[in-house]
């Protein structure tokens, strides 16, 4: 099918581009990803202001407060609502005045730039604050993630028509994806996975995360407060994100590809299929 001819995936947006491929040029026109300013204000206030892809927008409102410790539970928000504006996109909430009162005493403004989960954050204790205890769950096969991972590429709509996004996908035990969220951040796609679990009441824990991104210590902590055992990532953590999801009580693996992957923690929470 022409690329002209296809539906619009949300969240893209046509271009003419000039391309060369095997030594040809041709004009054409090809998807990209959109990219917007994203203001978070709860109770009127804002709070952060992030570059996202315009797509799941309450999913990642919920995601973010929740993962970044503004909300406790998914019942702390009452309301939520997309406002367009010449300069981008606002999501109004309406919180519980608990959390609105500790989230002013936070004085906290995010002003971040594509995937950038610290932006804005005023002491080292914001940065490094430690992620909860990740109740364990049943051992994972390694068989479990290599069809999470391919399943999870096969469920990237938009990744596939820009290639330019990352994705956060929810699996069964036995590696069935059955969420995913995208975005051109890899923090705010694993935010809008969070934040869609959360809104479907849906028990985190029963499964694990499959990310297409590295494993930083943000990722970790955000899948920490998701509470799932398990996070597998494409590529590898740095050693403070294994640090903190040693501490968590998290598996953690990475270089997920192709059959293969290494454990970085808890390896014990793992079962690895060889062909012995």
């Amino acid at each position: 099918m022409n690329v002209n001819d296809a539906p619009l995936p949300g969240g893209a947006r046509l271009a003419p581009v000039l391309r060369l491929r095997d030594g040809l040029c041709s004009n054409e026109m090809d998807w990209l990803t959109e990219e917007v300013p994203v203001a978070l204000e709860f109770n009127g206030i804002s709070h952060a202001v992030m570059l996202a892809t315009p797509m799941d927008l309450e999913d990642f409102a919920l995601g973010f407060s929740l993962s970044e410790g503004l909300l406790d539970h998914a019942s702390d928000l009452y309301d939520c609502e997309v406002l367009a504006c010449a300069e981008g996109l606002t999501v109004s909430m309406e919180v519980s005045s608990r959390c609105f009162a500790r989230l002013k005493q936070r004085r906290r403004t995010l002003a971040g730039r594509t995937g950038c989960g610290i932006c804005g954050t005023e002491c080292l204790e914001q940065v490094l604050r430690p992620a909860p205890r990740v109740r364990p769950g049943p051992p994972i096969r390694s068989t479990a993630v290599a069809r999470a991972m391919h399943g999870m590429r096969e469920r990237q709509v938009l990744g596939q028509a820009t290639g330019a996004t990352h994705a956060a996908a929810w699996c069964g035990p036995v590696g069935e994806v059955r969420l995913v969220r995208e975005d051109v951040g890899r923090h705010n796609a694993l935010d809008k996975l969070i934040g869609a679990l959360a809104r479907a009441g849906i028990e985190a824990h029963g499964g694990f995360i499959a990310i297409t991104s590295r494993a930083s210590v943000e990722m970790v902590q955000k899948a920490a407060v998701a509470g799932v055992p398990l996070l597998a990532a494409v590529s590898a953590p740095t050693q403070l994100a294994a640090q903190t999801a040693h501490h968590a009580g998290m598996c953690l693996a990475g270089l997920a590809r192709q059959g293969n992957l290494v454990v970085y923690a808890h390896p014990q929470h793992m079962v690895l299929d060889t062909k012995d």
